[in-house]
């Protein structure tokens, strides 16, 4: 999508997609993927999402990447962190104990930093993109992330062509396409969820199916 597109709907508020706790299934299957206590997770397109609370909160030190300024301080604002900021060619970094953010394009940040990852947590960025980035970003971002790393994917499907994205339907046939390339990836949940979804249901959608994938980085 265009930078602008993000950037709008956060300084307008149009926020329909952030949820304000946890997300049921991160708390569920997370702990499922054995991520060594400590180790760097990735959350791209980050959002202010309380996700990143309660990773931080099991041990793990948290890097979100995230375009809009906006979301950054009120994600830092609302949990009452003060965040010690410096700039990188990456873009502004704000760090708070365990939680760093990068405000920045996601497809900027580097091999480097990207290899420190050995787990990710993919709850809106794959959705969020259209089919032509789709590539590219499992690419460079998953692509360069530490030997073996271990994720957790949450995807939507629905007949595309009755809703416009995003959030897209990310079909489980293209998910294989994308990410067999780079190692195992393996269905963790797979549920209907259109009638908790009435958002959806305006729009037209007869089925919305919510995926989990649990992701495992091929050793170089």
């Amino acid at each position: 999508m265009d930078p602008e597109f993000w950037l709008k709907r956060w300084q307008e508020g149009a926020t329909g997609f952030h949820m304000t706790r946890v997300t049921p299934l991160l708390a569920k299957y997370w702990p499922s993927l054995g991520v060594a206590s400590g180790a760097r997770v990735l959350v791209p397109l980050c959002g202010k999402s309380l996700d990143m609370v309660w990773l931080a909160a099991q041990g793990y030190r948290v890097l979100g990447v995230e375009l809009s300024p906006v979301a950054v301080e009120q994600f830092f604002e609302e949990q009452k962190l003060v965040a010690e900021i410096h700039e990188s060619p990456l873009g502004t970094h704000y760090v708070a104990g365990e939680i760093e953010i990068i405000c920045g394009d996601v497809f900027k940040v580097d091999a480097g930093t990207l290899g420190q990852c050995e787990g990710v947590y993919d709850r809106g960025a794959l959705v969020a993109l259209p089919p032509s980035m789709r590539r590219d970003y499992a690419q460079h971002v998953y692509g360069q992330l530490a030997d073996g790393y271990l994720g957790l994917l949450l995807t939507l499907e629905y007949d595309q062509a009755l809703m416009e994205g995003p959030p897209f339907s990310v079909p489980a046939a293209e998910i294989q396409e994308l990410f067999s390339p780079l190692g195992e990836v393996s269905t963790l949940a797979r549920m209907d969820i259109l009638d908790k979804e009435p958002k959806f249901q305006a729009r037209g959608l007869k089925a919305l199916d919510s995926v989990t994938w649990r992701l495992e980085g091929r050793r170089r």
